[in-house]
């Protein structure tokens, strides 16, 4: 074992590093797909279920789910949200275009 070693240690090295380094960029890649999100102001009448309904194609929530999310992420946030609050709300974007629609369409 330890003449097998010997012999090829440079390339298990190099193996077992690319692997490693594989897997950490995989999984950044990933968390960071899932980890969008856009602040969006609430507006007079709005409900976290309703954000939830108007942002429905955005995120792959259920409505429960979407304002148990943002109850969790969002301090100060109950039941009851108030007009000119701020709030991050989950959403998978696809390319950049979507982020600027997104942010400005609540509120303005």
């Amino acid at each position: 074992m330890k003449k097998l070693w010997n012999q090829y240690s440079y390339a298990i090295t190099l193996i077992i590093l690319s692997c490693l380094f594989a897997f950490i960029f995989s999984f950044q890649h990933h968390t960071n797909e899932q980890d969008q999100f856009v602040k969006v102001t609430i507006s007079e009448g709005d409900t976290l279920w309703g954000i939830s309904n108007q942002y429905a194609e955005q995120h792959t929530f259920s409505n429960e789910e979407f304002v148990s999310w943002v109850k969790k992420h969002n301090e100060n946030i109950s039941d009851q949200i108030f007009p000119g609050e701020e709030i991050i709300i989950p959403v998978n974007r696809t390319d950049s275009s979507l982020t600027t629609e997104l942010a400005s369409a609540p509120g303005e």
